[in-house]
């Protein structure tokens, strides 16, 4: 094809003819194209067309030929962006086809070509940015480990030492018995160590730090979570309940055995037909005036207690929530330690114990139901730190409100929602970890002519896992804040510790589910193997968002803690006073939804963390004041407060999503901000705006009706996300190696570096 002229349409044939998708209409309408240029003659028309005969296509050299003769000719890629462009680099310099760029264009559209894809299939392995994008290590990895492990680096890094044992090999029998005696002998091993009775009283052996008892369970959860859920059942609930529950004789009579597991126990409040609702326990304990006793019973079936961890094999005693009944009135549920097997494991008249059988995880974990038939226990057995039964039979409390002793009461074992997002949160940590590294090697598909390219540089993966990585850290620093202020909570502060436990709970234990389905999704088939461990922390998850309370539940009291503020004013808040509420802490001119504002498409703007935490806070505030307002307005109208709730239960649930968005983002900028290593805080302060940006994207649709924000400012958010992730690649594998999770945990082979 010596014709100058005709060169012009070698990328035309190439693509055509290396695009298996073109269909017979998309050759018609180039045949069209090739009739309607006035400016060939017939001959050229012919032999054009003949080149896009669907019968007689070109010969494997032909093709090859067409696209040397378009790399030989483009010399600078760069300023190439459409097919004309090649076109115009393919004809003679001295020859003028400028007249042929708008039918080019037209043309492009009618095949639904894009200019920028067909350059990359011109494009060597050198100059692809895809191909490009790689590993490295732009910060310290041992220094932001130190940062995550804070002041429990110590008790972290001995755990983290006795996992990598031999003895903790993962078990891989599928006999649950084999299973559940495994994880048994793990939780002696750890005991032996000291690590159960870390949070007791140093005179009843304890370690007297909850701090480390905290640190110690997240670690653990680097590992096979049925031992964990074992070790927090024994050591926690039954442990900490009778600590918590009740007094002096208590502890010196059981802290030290169960810290041993000498032992073992179990935490019985869970009915069959009430879980969340444990003022309607049914189980109930009537004290009998003749001998100072009590008669522990279950009136119905429905009334057993079910899932009880440690009861179908192990557990000797149990924390048994029931109701107190003395002289046929009810006082409501208190706390009583029951025996339920002797020390050979024969279970005791009295108690009847059921299997709860195999699960969907956590099958290492024996749990079980229970019944009581009129079993007698003395009078000392009731945990009475809160409530007890005086030497004449009547009942006494130093909390001469029934509500709140039973929430005092219960308020004491919030500790258990602390724990267990912190567990779900490392699971997460492991589930990233694995995704990440095998992303990294794993490679797929690249440019033309190039070698296959890891998939992690893939945009749509790097959308899939990074965003999920910005989270896990900053729901991190919101763990680490929570743990802080349950630490040192003062009395007037517990009821807002308690919300926010219960939020934070549902929080993570949710991000993790949907982390770990990603995580399973990314890893394709590798990831559906057992052997990687996905599959496992998948299924012994799944549990978190349940137990310990229904996240749907947790998220409705940690509303109910937030409308609490508006008590006071739903006599008087009208429209004026739910603007200023909303507005009141504005700082910024974005909090006050001008034109500008709302318009605002700047990177400076958009990576700006002041306008983060505003737009959090403004999200957050709206919500609050529209639930209140709407729960005001049905009471008005007649509606029982009951009723009301009911009405508005999933605004409640997004007064809850907003206002923990908020204090995630809050604690996450807090702790970057105190950071003093350069390269370390830019790599968190990206994480940082990634987490917030990602989470403003989530939420468009909110702000875009509110005001807040016009479409051209979601769309450069969508496009700042992207930057985002893309600039954030490159250390992602050093950032999950910062989690420094022990090798023999991982396990998974496509984690192996």
């Amino acid at each position: 094809m010596k014709n100058a002229k005709l060169q012009a349409f070698i990328p035309l044939f190439y693509l055509v003819w290396s695009d298996d998708l073109l269909t017979q209409k998309e050759f018609a309408t180039l045949k069209e194209f090739i009739k309607s240029q006035k400016n060939l003659s017939a001959e050229e028309q012919e032999y054009l067309l003949s080149k896009v005969d669907i019968s007689n296509p070109p010969s494997r050299n032909e093709l090859t030929k067409w696209k040397s003769d378009i790399e030989a000719n483009i010399k600078d890629k760069s300023s190439i962006k459409s097919i004309f462009d090649i076109a115009v680099a393919l004809s003679e310099k001295d020859l003028d086809i400028s007249t042929l760029e708008a039918d080019f264009a037209k043309l492009e559209n009618d095949l639904g070509i894009l200019g920028e894809e067909v350059i990359q299939n011109f494009r060597t392995k050198s100059d692809s940015l895809t191909v490009n994008s790689q590993t490295t290590n732009n910060f310290d990895v041992q220094q932001l480990t130190t940062i995550l492990n804070g002041k429990e680096a110590s008790i972290i890094n001995r755990v983290k030492s006795i996992l990598s044992k031999p003895e903790f090999a993962y078990e891989t029998s599928t006999d649950i018995n084999v299973y559940r005696q495994t994880v048994y002998k793990w939780c002696k091993i750890l005991a032996d160590e000291n690590l159960g009775n870390m949070a007791y009283p140093k005179q009843y052996g304890g370690g007297e730090n909850i701090a480390d008892y905290f640190a110690i369970m997240e670690t653990l959860s680097y590992h096979d979570l049925s031992l964990v859920i074992k070790f927090g059942v024994q050591f926690g609930l039954w442990g900490m309940s009778v600590q918590s529950l009740g007094t002096e004789k208590h502890y010196a009579k059981y802290l030290k055995d169960i810290g041993s597991l000498k032992l073992p126990g179990c935490f019985a409040m869970t009915e069959t037909h009430h879980g969340s609702n444990v003022k309607g326990l049914e189980t109930t304990a009537t004290y009998n005036h003749n001998d100072q006793t009590f008669t522990v019973h279950t009136p119905n079936k429905n009334a057993q207690k079910e899932y009880i961890g440690n009861a179908a094999v192990h557990g000797q005693m149990a924390t048994v929530f029931a109701k107190l009944i003395i002289d046929g009135h009810d006082y409501g549920v208190n706390a009583f330690i029951v025996p339920l097997r002797d020390t050979d494991g024969n279970t005791l008249n009295g108690i009847k114990i059921g299997d709860c059988g195999h699960k969907m995880g956590l099958n290492g974990v024996d749990n079980g139901t229970i019944s009581f038939d009129n079993m007698v226990i003395p009078k000392e057995n009731m945990l009475d730190r809160f409530a007890s039964v005086n030497d004449k039979g009547e009942f006494e409390s130093p909390i001469p409100s029934d509500n709140r002793r039973f929430f005092t009461m219960l308020g004491t074992l919030v500790g258990g929602r602390i724990g267990i997002p912190r567990s779900a949160l490392s699971a997460a940590k492991s589930g990233l970890t694995i995704a990440i590294r095998y992303s990294d090697q794993r490679r797929q598909f690249g440019p033309e002519g190039g070698s296959e390219v890891p998939i992690l540089n893939y945009r749509i993966h790097q959308r899939r896992l990074l965003p999920h990585l910005a989270k896990t850290y900053a729901v991190h620093f919101a763990l680490q804040y929570l743990t802080n202020r349950f630490l040192n909570r003062t009395e007037a502060e517990m009821q807002e510790i308690e919300a926010l436990a219960a939020g934070l709970k549902s929080y993570s234990t949710w991000s993790t589910r949907d982390i770990l389905q990603e995580c399973r999704e990314a890893c394709g088939g590798k990831g559906y193997l057992s052997e990687n461990r996905i599959d496992a922390l998948k299924n012994d998850t799944e549990i978190y968002t349940t137990f310990e309370g229904d996240n749907t539940v947790l998220m409705q009291l940690t509303a109910k803690n937030r409308l609490s503020e508006f008590r006071k004013s739903f006599g008087e808040m009208g429209s004026l006073g739910i603007i200023n509420y909303v507005y009141e802490n504005a700082k910024t001119a974005i909090t006050e939804k001008n034109p500008i504002a709302t318009r605002r498409t700047e990177d400076e703007h958009l990576l700006d963390g002041e306008f983060h935490l505003q737009a959090f806070i403004h999200r957050e505030k709206t919500i609050l004041a529209s639930a209140a307002k709407r729960i005001k307005r049905l009471i008005d109208e007649g509606l029982d407060t009951y009723d009301a709730f009911n009405v508005v239960q999933h605004q409640m649930i997004d007064v809850s999503q907003a206002y923990l968005e908020r204090v995630v983002l809050e604690q996450f900028q807090i702790a970057v901000k105190a950071v003093e290593d350069l390269k370390t805080k830019e790599i968190l302060t990206k994480l940082s705006q990634l987490y917030a940006l990602s989470q403003l994207e989530k939420n468009k649709a909110w702000f875009l009706e509110d005001g807040y924000m016009e479409a051209a400012k979601t769309k450069a958010i969508r496009k700042m996300v992207n930057q985002l992730c893309w600039d954030i690649r490159p250390d992602a594998l050093a950032l999950v190696n910062a989690f420094d999770i022990p090798e023999s945990c991982l396990s998974a082979p496509i984690s192996q570096l």
